[in-house]
């Protein structure tokens, strides 16, 4: 990466961490998922960045990858994972956090695991880590804390406009002697009381662009054009083209 890159990656972080804090100020049990996912948006579009994806909501057994629709009515509670991806053309930062809205004890201990998790991967971890070993630093932090990481749910490389470049950081010792080398990496400590297995849910509302069409219909070019010049590659959601068009 060049001077301007690197200023711009810094840049998208830095408006991250403060939505991070904007987030947990306007986040309350009983406040509708559609309402905090369009405040913490527009507070992205406000400090000068855009979404690098859509905010995700994701409640209790819902792992990840729920973002509300355009008419949702599901209010905020429980164990609430909160997703959050800013970019400045293209140069992403991605981070999250978790918040227990019950007072619930194991909810907080579940979170302590997952924070507990990153920040043991943050001492240790250089440009000759290799996936093996962060993902049994990950394994075995997450394993004392009494829960279970899960295994097919991983962090992940970033490049521009490309929020999953290729390289997978797993949360369980892989076995994998590949290095991480140079690069931009999502670290994503994902815990669990249950087995450590997701499965596919309900479609989330999520897409992203992988091949180009022409279609017939003059309203859908319309449609795949805005989103091919305002998305890129990167993720979007329906609840956005509702919006617009």
């Amino acid at each position: 990466m060049n001077i301007e890159q690197k200023q711009k990656t810094i840049k998208a972080g830095e408006i991250a961490k403060k939505v991070k804090i904007f987030a947990k100020e306007i986040i309350k049990k009983g406040v509708l998922l559609l309402e905090i996912a369009e405040k913490i948006e527009d507070k992205i579009y406000e400090l000068g960045g855009k979404p690098a994806f859509p905010i995700n909501l994701s409640m209790d057994e819902i792992a990840a990858h729920y973002t509300p629709s355009h008419n949702d009515e599901t209010k905020a509670h429980g164990l609430l994972k909160i997703d959050i991806g800013v970019h400045i053309d293209g140069y992403i930062a991605d981070t999250a956090f978790s918040m227990d809205l019950e007072n619930s004890e194991e909810n907080q201990k579940l979170i302590l695991s997952s924070k507990q998790a990153l920040e043991n991967v943050e001492n240790k971890i250089s440009s000759n880590s290799t996936l093996s070993e962060i993902g049994r630093i990950i394994e075995t932090t997450i394993n004392e804390k009494g829960f279970n990481p899960i295994i097919n749910l991983s962090g992940h490389s970033i490049q521009q406009y490309n929020l999953h470049a290729g390289i997978s950081v797993p949360n369980i010792d892989n076995k994998s002697n590949l290095a991480l080398n140079s690069g931009i990496f999502a670290i994503e400590p994902f815990a669990t009381a249950g087995s450590g297995k997701v499965k596919d849910g309900k479609p989330s509302g999520i897409y992203q662009v992988q091949i180009l069409r022409n279609p017939r219909s003059e309203l859908a070019r319309e449609i795949l054009n805005y989103i091919t010049e305002e998305y890129n590659t990167l993720p979007f959601c329906s609840r956005w083209l509702v919006k617009k068009f």
